[in-house]
């Protein structure tokens, strides 16, 4: 439906952590990603016993919650899909409640609580597919245009 601010995400295959833009406007977005389970990330952590990084749950909500949201303030301003847009994560305050397994498919559910001068800041959650929270946080980054 909304995929296609995808194309504006600077991220490669390897760290591009959104598969699916489910519902997208000016008070929030949401989306999905699930977690591959040959992700270079489970091969060391923990060996024998994969889970998922707490700074990969924090990237994801990220990607999703902040960074996606803030292209589609922007994306008027955006000529071509060439251009892209560089998200600087500025602060967050995450509170983790369950782990998230490879082949885990998760939920961010992100409320904008403001968007001003370039800066957004989010309230964010992140579901299973059970709809129990795994993790929230309060995101703040400053979306710019590369030149």
């Amino acid at each position: 439906m909304h995929n296609d601010l995808l194309n504006y995400l600077p991220y490669k295959s390897s760290f591009r952590f959104v598969d699916n833009i489910l519902a997208i406007d000016e008070n929030g977005v949401t989306g999905n990603y699930t977690l591959r389970p040959d992700a270079f990330f489970y091969e060391d952590h923990f060996v024998g016993n994969p889970v998922t990084p707490g700074v990969i749950i924090t990237e994801i909500m990220a990607q999703i919650g902040l960074v996606v949201l803030g292209i589609f303030f922007i994306q008027k301003e955006l000529k071509s899909e060439n251009e892209q847009v560089i998200p600087l994560l500025t602060s967050t305050d995450v509170s983790f409640f369950k782990m998230v397994l490879p082949g885990q498919k998760v939920t961010v559910i992100s409320k904008k609580e403001y968007f001003r001068f370039g800066k957004l800041k989010c309230y964010v959650e992140m579901h299973n597919e059970d709809k129990e929270l795994i993790a929230r946080g309060m995101f703040a980054g400053i979306i710019k245009k590369l030149v």
